[in-house]
């Protein structure tokens, strides 16, 4: 768009407030969008399994008194509200990090503590769109870049909760990054594309099958394999090797100083999501530096 070559600022500003908006909303799909999976379970398993679930006597219900039908439940009903008092969130008591600070992480009607966690993950939201607009120049893979982020963010959060990265997710994610390529909008050729892909996910794979003869014991979820494939989608067979080894120095730093300071074991799980999520952010942005970095200095190859 010819406005956003006159005045290149505008692409900024527009994706910082894009990405405190949406943030809003990530808080949403990070808290229900794992609620949402575990019913979706249970019922199929009622469905599948009709003989394992607890059967109703007629005889023993009320003539007169309806069955109790369960509450819609999605991303957008019920209306958010406060845990504690019920009461539905105004909307302007819903304008991200503003809102927050205006009501001193406090309910409005009992005075309930609100977790700072969600004005957080606003701001984050809003500071990586920022980073990710300000090193890009507007076009549609820049405005592709900070609807990945923000996939990212929402991913990274939902495995830290509940150690899931949900299809609904992961393979649009993958989808997404192979149409970028075949559209022509990514700098990644559909060719590098498709073997990132199918490299990413045979990778963790492999890694998953070796540690299970090996151990007896599963490393990893197959989530994880499937956003290691949206990345190589996304970045290409090239930074494939960059992530995984970033990913892993972060998650062995990171974790064994979380097991450390909580004293247990290091046989306790620990998402490898987030990891994941963040070193492909890190490359999005600036692998083809860190690469470049990495043969010039450490290795002594001139490129």
């Amino acid at each position: 768009m010819a406005v956003f070559d006159y005045y290149p600022w505008l692409f900024p500003l527009f994706a910082t407030l894009f990405g405190l908006l949406v943030g809003s909303f990530l808080n949403v799909v990070i808290y229900r969008l794992p609620i949402m999976m575990e019913r979706e379970w249970k019922k199929e398993c009622i469905d599948c399994f009709p003989d394992l679930t607890p059967k109703n006597k007629p005889e023993n219900k009320p003539e007169n008194k309806p069955e109790k039908t369960e509450e819609t439940f999605n991303l957008s009903v019920p209306r958010s509200r406060c845990p504690k008092c019920n009461t539905p969130i105004k909307f302007y008591d819903n304008i991200p990090v503003i809102s927050w600070l205006l009501l001193r992480g406090k309910c409005r009607q009992c005075s309930n503590p609100i977790s700072f966690r969600y004005p957080a993950i606003e701001l984050l939201s809003g500071t990586m769109c920022f980073t990710v607009s300000y090193l890009f120049p507007f076009s549609y893979f820049a405005i592709a870049a900070v609807i990945f982020t923000l996939v990212l963010i929402a991913l990274t959060f939902i495995d830290i909760d509940t150690m899931l990265l949900p299809d609904q997710i992961t393979l649009p994610l993958l989808w997404s990054g192979l149409y970028l390529a075949l559209v022509g909008w990514s700098p990644v050729s559909l060719t590098d594309a498709v073997i990132g892909a199918m490299a990413g996910y045979l990778i963790l794979w492999s890694i998953y099958w070796g540690f299970k003869l090996l151990t007896g014991k599963e490393g990893m979820g197959y989530g994880d394999f499937k956003l290691l494939a949206a990345l190589g989608a996304w970045l290409g067979w090239q930074q494939l090797p960059l992530v995984v080894l970033l990913s892993s120095v972060v998650g062995a730093i990171i974790g064994i100083a979380m097991l450390s300071a909580q004293k247990k074991g290091l046989d306790k799980a620990i998402p490898f999501g987030p990891y994941l999520a963040i070193a492909g952010w890190v490359c999005l942005l600036w692998g083809q530096q860190i690469g470049q970095w990495y043969f010039t200095t450490i290795l002594g190859f001139p490129l």
